[in-house]
């Protein structure tokens, strides 16, 4: 057989490389880019009994749509009627809702870790480091729904916090701390943390420790040098961190469930809901459509206005 002519694409580096990642991209869009497209398509459909009626509308987003069942005689007919993702008051109120414990998970969570990155990447020796972040990891080796359970009982009426302040006689009787919003910031935030201090360590480990002592030698304390220098040159590691963190927690399930409780449902409860015991996917698609439009909106929009600390140097 002769050599491929150079000029051939079955020849070439692109070939080469296509067949690397093609594997790689049929995992992705089989497992990924079908279901979702599967959604954004049922989205825009007919609610029908136990079914999908292809039947094009946009009511499931704005409006009013109505649910049909097929007769003894074939046809449709209208079961019930329901208003769309962003026309229901009690679907958006339970969208910002979400929204809202999901931004103040985040500011917990890089609050509560950046001065955990900060303590290893400035104050710990080269050498325990490594210890160090192998010890962030380790609430990883149990299942997420353990330590969700596991705030269950810390923050229970006969929980490790009421028992202590009991204890110290300074509350009378327990304190209310479990299906609250508090309740899933808390259990969110320390769920999420590991995943916001590597990042923000990694952008703290490459900083040239000679622009703070250059900074300190032009007359600035610790302080401003921080805010000035650290900072700043820190921020990709804390961009990573907030949106590592406020993506995944606005569609966030399990904790609203064992954490927050029927009171304070989250966006992704209401699609189960509505997927599996309501029977009305298209509805649930159309939420989980606008959840994903909001996140990606939000992102972008956080990525545009630290766009100045994500450039390289010139």
């Amino acid at each position: 057989m002769s050599e491929p002519k150079p000029g051939r694409f079955w020849g070439s580096e692109a070939a080469a490389g296509l067949g690397l990642i093609s594997p790689t991209a049929i995992y992705a869009i089989l497992l990924l880019a079908a279901p979702l497209a599967f959604v954004i398509i049922a989205s825009v459909l007919t609610d029908g009994y136990l079914q999908i009626i292809p039947k094009f509308q946009l009511c499931n987003y704005f409006g009013e749509c109505a649910s049909y069942k097929a007769g003894a005689d074939g046809t449709l007919v209208e079961t019930q009627k329901y208003l769309g993702a962003w026309s229901d008051p009690v679907l958006f109120s339970v969208m910002m809702r979400s929204l809202f414990v999901s931004i103040l998970v985040t500011v917990a969570t890089v609050a509560l870790a950046y001065p955990m990155a900060y303590f290893i990447s400035f104050n710990v020796a080269p050498a325990r480091k490594g210890i160090w972040l192998f010890l962030i990891t380790i609430p990883f080796w149990t299942s997420y729904v353990i330590r969700v359970f596991m705030w269950n009982a810390i923050l229970g009426f006969s929980g490790v916090i009421n028992s202590l302040l009991i204890g110290l006689n300074l509350i009378d009787k327990p304190l209310d701390m479990t299906f609250s919003i508090q309740a899933m910031v808390i259990t969110l935030a320390h769920s999420f943390a590991p995943f916001a201090i590597l990042p923000i360590y990694v952008a703290l480990e490459k900083i040239d420790r000679s622009f703070l002592e250059a900074g300190q030698d032009l007359g600035e304390n610790r302080f401003t040098t921080f805010l000035r220098v650290t900072l700043p040159l820190s921020m990709p590691g804390v961009v990573a961190a907030v949106l590592i963190v406020f993506i995944p927690t606005i569609g966030d399930y399990v904790t609203p469930k064992l954490v927050g409780g029927a009171k304070f449902p989250m966006i992704a409860n209401v699609i189960e809901i509505l997927m599996l015991k309501g029977d009305n996917k298209p509805l649930g698609s159309a939420i989980a459509v606008s959840a994903m439009v909001i996140v990606g909106l939000i992102s972008v929009l956080f990525l545009f206005l630290n766009r100045r600390y994500l450039r390289g140097p010139k």
